[in-house]
């Protein structure tokens, strides 16, 4: 089943997830490094967001932008010389939010042993009009059992990012109403 089903209103014609899919690919340099030598782990993650982006603005049509990121994972450390590919995908889409997947590989630039896989993410953007306003994208349609997969695993962490959110702002009602405040906590965002 795919999301246009869930979605009566919708008339925007459903997009397959090969229709967006991207890899961005950068060699990693001495200027990409950390305090301990290997690549610092914001430059993947600017890579896995322009990546996801550019997925999210494929799909969408137009301009999309990130709401969040989900699961940032580090497998493994990434190395000056490394040639890293960063794959994306749609793989859930609402009314006007998108969850793009992302797989991190990376594989020495002078030899030809096959790609490791570095990191993953899940990221959440927003399309948005000329005024940044939401507006409306089309429906995801998963083509291979793989996108199947993944597009019932992103409702499942849309769900639990809708419990998270719920749940957060109940106890903060809460400690309110009980004359709790909570102004200097970097938490009170």
């Amino acid at each position: 089943m795919t999301d246009q089903a869930h979605r009566p209103d919708s008339e925007i014609p459903g997009k397959p997830t090969s229709a967006s899919r991207t890899t961005l690919s950068h060699i990693m340099t001495g200027s990409d490094t950390n305090l301990l030598g290997t690549v610092h782990g914001g430059v993947i993650m600017k890579l896995v967001d322009d990546a996801a982006g550019a997925v999210a603005g494929r799909h969408s049509g137009g301009p999309a932008v990130t709401a969040s990121m989900d699961e940032m994972v580090f497998l493994e450390p990434v190395r000056v010389g490394d040639l890293v590919h960063v794959k994306a995908q749609v793989n859930w889409v609402g009314r006007s939010s998108m969850e793009v997947g992302v797989r991190v590989l990376a594989e020495r630039w002078n030899e030809s042993t096959p790609a490791t896989q570095v990191g993953s993410a899940y990221l959440v953007f927003a399309a948005v009009d000329g005024d940044g306003r939401p507006r409306p994208v089309p429906p995801v349609i998963p083509e291979t059992e793989r996108d199947r997969r993944r597009h019932q695993e992103a409702q499942i962490r849309r769900t639990h990012r809708l419990a998270r959110r719920r749940a957060i702002k109940e106890l903060r009602e809460r400690r309110t109403a009980g004359g709790i405040v909570d102004e200097t906590s970097p938490e009170s965002n």
